[in-house]
């Protein structure tokens, strides 16, 4: 049960986070390869497929993108640490090395090039394991399968008139909504800009990145 409640800045990023999640994944199901970008479960399934119907160029292609992703985990471990959600760690530098990646991607993806989806599951593998938990509560901020079998449970044990943790639902419920609104708003801006809507979620974590490491300093800045 979580103790406390949650902070603002735990619900806030939790919820623009899972939105530019829901904006790249969009992205990439909409773009030219109708591709997820932001969880592997789609792209293992595609990748299964073409391997056992031979298609090389395909299985190179879907291979990449898995890669991408794990990559992206990878060097959020390296950058963060142990996943336990907290301040004072390199999310800034996180973030704004995803808003990079992201811009990078809107390029090679503005092209055609295939390196593009890599580059965007590498930004989502990387915002993913960002953060693996708080206080005991499982977050994961680009793909849902979790969060929605945590609160099919919840309904469950209500139905059988056993107590939830009402915080830890409501934090579920904020991550699920969040990337719903980011998949309808890329989704929108998609059918009218193309591949340009990248550049929205960029621009997000460029901007989260950089407060946070304004905010952080200013913490540990002593005062006289």
């Amino acid at each position: 049960m979580l103790s406390k409640p949650i902070p603002a800045w735990v619900l806030g990023g939790g919820f623009a986070l899972t939105a530019i999640a829901g904006i790249i994944n969009a992205v990439g199901f909409l773009g030219f390869h109708h591709q997820a970008l932001a969880h592997m479960s789609g792209p293992l399934t595609i990748l299964g497929n073409e391997i056992a119907g031979w298609n090389g160029a395909a299985v190179l292609r879907v291979g990449t993108i898995i890669l991408g992703f794990f990559l992206g985990c990878v060097l959020s471990a390296v950058l963060i640490g142990p996943g336990a959600l907290k301040l004072g760690r390199r999310y800034g530098v996180a973030l704004t090395l995803e808003a990079a990646i992201l811009a990078l991607a809107y390029l090679c993806l503005r092209e055609r090039v295939l390196l593009g989806e890599c580059l965007a599951a590498l930004a989502c593998g990387l915002q993913n394991a960002m953060a693996s938990s708080y206080s005991g509560a499982v977050i994961r901020t680009t793909h849902m399968t979790g969060i929605v079998t945590d609160l099919g449970i919840m309904g469950g044990h209500l139905l059988r008139g056993e107590a939830v943790d009402r915080r830890r639902a409501g934090l579920y419920a904020l991550l699920l909504g969040g990337f719903l609104v980011g998949a309808v708003a890329g989704s929108y801006g998609y059918a009218r800009v193309g591949v340009v809507m990248l550049l929205i979620p960029a621009v997000l974590t460029g901007a989260g990145g950089l407060g946070y490491m304004i905010f952080r300093n200013s913490r540990e800045t002593p005062r006289e």
